[in-house]
């Protein structure tokens, strides 16, 4: 069994329903939530959004393999209306894969860490919250040190 760590976001239509059946039907593919954070509101990052964001991290065991994962998800995002226009844009649920275990994975359609995950302080808020003392594989860093050092200033705050 793996551990795997994501991220689950959205800023179009009811946002807290599209997290909550997103997470449902993670349950159902991965098992049970082993860990979870806070929902977050978050400002918009990358320039081309309108509108906050909820955020949502959570973390599964489970002995799926990270292209089988990303299939799943990819599923999931479609089930709850997602459609893909421009990168970074406005959307109803996106739901990224930030770690696999302690391992470093790279496809032509996957990296594992998320690249830009020290770089979002949506990501490492709520992932210093429930796991500050993981060490990232590749920088070397604990999420809070991750989040110390964060550029990004963001508004993020605790939604639920």
């Amino acid at each position: 069994m793996n551990q795997v760590v994501f991220i689950l976001g959205g800023n179009l239509g009811d946002r807290l329903r599209l997290i909550e059946g997103s997470v449902d039907l993670m349950v159902s593919h991965f098992g049970p939530i082993t860990r979870k954070s806070s929902i977050f509101e978050t400002a918009a990052w990358g320039g081309k959004s309108n509108g906050n964001y909820l955020n949502q991290v959570l973390v599964f065991n489970t002995s799926f393999f990270p292209e089988e994962i990303l299939d799943v998800i990819l599923e999931i995002e479609l089930k709850m209306g997602r459609t893909r226009g421009e990168k970074w844009g406005d959307r109803t649920i996106d739901i990224d894969i930030l770690y696999f275990g302690n391992e470093k994975f790279q496809s032509e359609r996957l990296t594992i860490p998320h690249p830009f995950l020290q770089e979002r302080r949506f990501v490492l808020e709520p992932l210093a919250e429930i796991l500050p003392d993981f060490v990232h594989p590749v920088l070397n860093k604990t999420n809070r040190e991750l989040l110390e050092n964060c550029l990004d200033k963001s508004s993020v705050k605790i939604y639920t």
